[in-house]
């Protein structure tokens, strides 16, 4: 028996799921005090955030939290891994895009958007010393950990919560899961779709497949349209580290499933900025992903289980993912992600 809590944080949708419903109540606690944390601590929303006041320092070197320093570094290690298609250095061109605010207020805003275009500095440009416990960020720098925090929040909450209530947990926010402990029988049933939508939601169009996961985590990314256009072209919040502006990108959505959830969301940002190159990019990393063409059209690399048809609930496929991760592959600048309510779900279902 397994049981679940939904609810909201950080701009998006929890959804915490243990393997003993006796310690929910206790994990879902300690669960909304960790989203506190990293609200007040990686928010670029908040005025009062911890990330907000490095946008004052004026290129001084800054003491910071450990738990910033944790997510800083997170950060820096997915845009090395990723050649620069995720760069936390993207905060100026995300707001002169328009997405100054939380996602969920931009939807409801009837205010046009003014589109400008801004650089992104790159990544290479921040220096952080785990030792020394500080960050230095240029002045005119405005950083955004959009594309990493959720899925590290989810990472670090599953293992926190499954080291303290010996069970099996599943932690997933906004679609970017994370399990960690003794899974159920079967494994963790992950229901991975081409479009945002509540878990008793099943998609008429049959966009959408359902595997299981034992270990690690797994993440879907893409380039849901705004409610502003450019010419013939809705533009969407993954923004290429070359023009500063919406990556022009084959895929829909892309998921993936890789050692951690923090893995599996930067290899699933990047490869939309990557696209057609993507596929051969995951596949060499060896990171089981599937990628939906604008079309329609679903490819898999090696490693993603598939099958003729979306599968049901009583058609979970699993897939060990406690051993795939990302490697570092080179170095680069730019950036991709950063939506922290508009990425498509890899929605956890009811465990087997």
């Amino acid at each position: 028996m397994t049981a679940a809590a939904d609810w909201r944080a950080l701009g998006t949708s929890v959804r915490l799921v243990t393997t003993d419903p006796a310690l929910l109540d206790s994990c879902n606690l300690l669960l909304a005090r960790h989203l506190a944390e990293v609200d007040v601590t990686c928010s670029r929303f908040r005025q009062d955030s911890e990330l907000a006041a490095l946008d004052d320092a004026g290129g001084r070197p800054v003491e910071v939290s450990p738990l910033l320093a944790e997510a800083l570094a997170v950060a820096l290690r997915a845009a090395e891994a990723t050649d620069g298609a995720v760069d936390p250095t993207v905060g100026s061109a995300m707001n002169a895009l328009g997405y100054d605010r939380d996602f969920q207020l931009l939807q409801e805003d009837g205010r046009p958007v003014r589109l400008t275009v801004r650089p992104v500095p790159g990544w290479r440009r921040v220096a952080l010393d785990r030792t020394a416990g500080t960050v230095t960020v240029p002045a005119g720098i405005r950083l955004d950990l959009g594309a990493t925090a959720k899925a590290w929040a989810a990472d670090r909450a599953a293992t926190t919560l499954a080291e303290a209530a010996g069970c099996g947990v599943l932690v997933s926010l906004g679609g970017d899961t994370a399990v960690a402990g003794r899974p159920p029988r079967g494994g963790w049933r992950v229901r991975v779709q081409d479009a945002t939508g509540a878990v008793t939601e099943i998609p008429a169009d049959g966009s959408y497949a359902t595997i299981a996961i034992r270990g690690g985590g797994i993440a879907t990314s893409g380039t849901t349209v705004r409610r502003w256009r450019r010419g013939d072209r809705g533009l969407h919040h993954i923004l290429d580290p070359h023009t500063g502006l919406p990556a022009q990108t084959p895929w829909r959505t892309v998921s993936v499933a890789a050692a951690t959830c923090a893995d599996a969301n930067a290899a699933s940002t990047a490869a939309l900025v990557k696209g057609a190159g993507a596929e051969r990019w995951l596949a060499r990393l060896a990171l089981p992903a599937r990628l939906v063409a604008n079309d329609g059209t679903v490819v898999t690399t090696p490693g993603w289980p598939v099958s003729a048809r979306p599968a049901f609930e009583d058609e979970a496929v699993q897939a060990d993912t406690g051993v795939w991760g990302l490697r570092p592959q080179g170095t680069g600048t730019g950036r991709g992600g950063g939506g922290e309510n508009t990425q498509p779900s890899a929605t956890p279902e009811a465990a087997a």
